[in-house]
């Protein structure tokens, strides 16, 4: 049986068209009913690659934590024989209890990314010089990106990357409005 008090959705109160693309998944009868997950076929002689999430409680919170819950994971490993990669997702200027930190101020607010980052890399024996990609999304790019630029510039230079990561500069409206930058990265190295 499905518990339905876990779910975040209003069964009752579904849009005509909420209620026919629920049932073309395969989530409602016809009759408004949740039906209950069919693990795939396909998957009974390929499982789907091992996933891991990565935690760093001692700097930033979980997304599930949040009260307005987020479905989404910090950040996860996969294992590829010899070798991991590690997907982190948008990451900002937030704490451990999964608050703003440094509202107002945009460096403030990328040098705790930067942390949020380094520590999730950590928590997989991992560093900047493992990172192969970035995407960077700032709120108002016009106004912030000459100082964005100059602080991963500095971060970069002290940490001595060469070559330096991939990276894609996006201007974008954040999930929350107090939040001026957010940073996705990329990092691959060899298991241990």
């Amino acid at each position: 049986m499905i518990d339905t008090q876990k779910l975040l959705i209003d069964l009752d109160n579904l849009t005509d068209g909420e209620k026919e693309e629920m049932i073309k998944l395969g989530i409602l009868s016809d009759t408004n009913r949740l039906k209950a997950y069919k693990y795939p076929e396909v998957h009974l002689d390929r499982p789907p690659i091992e996933k891991f999430a990565v935690h760093a409680p001692s700097v930033i919170n979980e997304a599930y934590d949040y009260k307005k819950p987020s479905s989404f994971s910090r950040a996860l490993r996969l294992d590829f024989g010899e070798y991991k990669v590690l997907l982190i997702s948008g990451t900002a200027s937030v704490n451990e209890e999964g608050k703003p930190e440094h509202i107002g101020d945009f460096k403030a607010q990328q040098w705790r990314t930067y942390r949020n980052i380094t520590n999730l890399l950590k928590a997989e024996e991992m560093t900047w010089h493992d990172v192969v990609r970035t995407t960077n999304y700032l709120r108002d790019i016009e106004r912030d990106y000459t100082e964005f630029n100059k602080i991963r510039t500095s971060f970069y230079q002290w940490l001595g990357l060469d070559p330096l990561p991939a990276s894609t500069g996006i201007q974008a409206r954040l999930c929350w409005e107090t939040l001026l930058v957010e940073i996705e990265a990329i990092a691959i190295s060899k298991s241990n």
